[in-house]
């Protein structure tokens, strides 16, 4: 006789940890949104760099890798691969000629659109329990979380 499955989120301290709920859900959404990003040059990584050069003032390369937590070398390379499929440029940046800007093409952005609506259906799916009003709440405080994460990430600063 084979025993009852269980719930994979019980009662008691499973249901209410931060770490295994994080964990299940990013294994989770890397698992439904990898074919989303599956010919980006650079998967998940190309997007994350994607994301970050859509919004702001074109960052240097150094500046770039620290906002998206890579390594410098592993961000050359990606940034040669996203330049070669011509959805990033690099240029000199006026205020410090040593360094260079990266900007995101008008095709970068057109591609950087069509992932985001396959990520957005890969979201649903995972979303499906929750009202939209739920979902778009969670998508808020997830991001305030990263935001207190990505500071974190970085050490404290000199005004603290």
């Amino acid at each position: 006789m084979t025993p009852p499955k269980t719930d994979p989120a019980p009662d008691g301290a499973l249901a209410t940890d931060l770490g295994w709920a994080i964990r299940l859900v990013s294994t989770a959404f890397a698992g439904v949104a990898a074919d989303s990003v599956a010919d980006l040059p650079g998967g998940a990584r190309g997007y994350l760099v994607l994301v970050a050069l859509a919004t702001g003032e074109p960052p240097s390369q150094l500046a770039l890798a620290r906002q998206v937590s890579l390594d410098r070398t592993v961000m050359t390379y990606l940034l040669d691969d996203l330049e070669a499929h011509e959805l990033i440029s690099r240029r000199p940046d006026p205020r410090d000629r040593r360094a260079r800007q990266v900007l995101i093409t008008e095709s970068g952005r057109e591609r950087l659109a069509q992932v985001r609506k396959s990520l957005a259906a890969a979201e649903n799916r995972l979303l499906v329990d929750l009202s939209a009003g739920e979902a778009d709440q969670l998508r808020t405080l997830l991001s305030r979380v990263a935001q207190t994460a990505h500071r974190e990430s970085l050490g404290p600063t000199e005004d603290c």
